[in-house]
């Protein structure tokens, strides 16, 4: 005869549904919200934006647009949920912390990151005051609770840490608090113990916040990558379909797919000297197009949206879907 075990690792159906009921009931009555992206296109891909207790991948090669998507998001969060509480703790493995803080500066003044930092004339006095008030405001640990790690981490030291996090930080009622937790970006994890490649390392990292999403309120923004075969020249010719991004595209999907709720690809054409985009042949006219595949919505609807990159303001607006040429007489 077994023993008994400590602890039930199993609930009844009833449980599920009584969860459901309650989550549906509080959405209902405006109890629990998604967080608000700047997006609409965003939004309606998703449920009104990002769900707690989720998972968002993001994979772009560099110069798509990834790392400004991600900062966008979270430093316009807390202006688009003003009745949510939460905090943002943010992996920079990949810049430094002053890059990322000029690059940010240049977002909220409209400067051009070359601009601030005196590439050809000295910048404005102005500029640098706009930029000092900015710095101040953001820094109201009461309005915009946001940590940053910048030190590259085991995934096991990743998994402790953010433990910590979540328990220091909870609420007087002994709940934990919604945080949002980004990652920049997968591949510049530390191996740890047993993680000879990057496949086994991105394996156990998926694993990982997959057991963190179902025990903590966190949205989880990590980015990654995209597998080279995405420049090969029979995909970059226009109007095929090979120009559209498959999930297989982003660097060891295989260990984090089936982890994500949302997978999105993003492409930016002219990079690739791209057109007329995929077999619908989109016409891309601006070099800073970006084509945001939505790859996987869990929960939502899959799609393909376009947007452009303003990278000398540092953010990513929302544009019409382009005309196609097929549509005009083109071939």
């Amino acid at each position: 005869m077994s023993e008994q075990p400590n602890k039930k690792k199993w609930k009844s159906r009833k449980e599920s549904y009584t969860d459901a009921l309650n989550y549906i009931d509080g959405r209902r009555k405006g109890n629990i919200t998604s967080l608000k992206t700047p997006w609409e296109k965003f939004n309606d891909a998703g449920i009104d934006g990002i769900e707690w207790q989720s998972l968002v991948l993001i994979g772009a090669r560099p110069a798509g647009g990834k790392t400004c998507l991600k900062d966008q998001l979270i430093n316009q969060a807390f202006n688009l949920n003003p009745k949510s509480i939460f905090r943002v703790l943010d992996f920079r493995f990949e810049m430094i912390n002053r890059v990322t803080a000029i690059r940010e500066f240049s977002g909220a003044v409209g400067k051009p990151y070359k601009d601030l930092c005196s590439a050809s004339t000295p910048v404005e006095k102005e500029v640098l005051d706009n930029c000092l008030t900015y710095a101040i405001e953001k820094s109201n640990e009461n309005k915009y609770p946001v940590d940053v790690v910048d030190e590259p981490c085991t995934v096991s030291e990743f998994v402790e840490m953010v433990h910590d996090y979540m328990h220091q930080y909870m609420q007087a009622d002994g709940d934990y608090t919604n945080t949002i937790i980004a990652i920049d970006h997968t591949l510049l994890f530390l191996h740890g113990p047993g993680e000879n490649t990057d496949q086994q390392m991105l394996a156990n990292l998926g694993k990982s916040l997959t057991a963190l999403k179902k025990r903590y309120p966190i949205i989880f923004i990590v980015l990654s990558q995209l597998n080279r075969n995405i420049e090969n020249a029979d995909r970059n010719e226009d109007g095929k379909r090979g120009n559209y991004i498959l999930t297989s595209d982003i660097f060891g999907s295989d260990c984090l797919l089936h982890h994500a709720d949302l997978v999105i690809g993003i492409n930016r054409p002219a990079l690739q000297d791209i057109k007329f985009y995929g077999p619908h042949q989109y016409i891309i006219e601006d070099d800073n197009v970006l084509v945001i595949h939505f790859l996987k919505c869990r929960n939502g609807d899959i799609r393909m949206s376009f947007f452009k990159a303003e990278f000398e303001k540092m953010r990513i607006t929302e544009i019409v879907t382009p005309p196609c040429a097929q549509k005009r007489g083109k071939n």
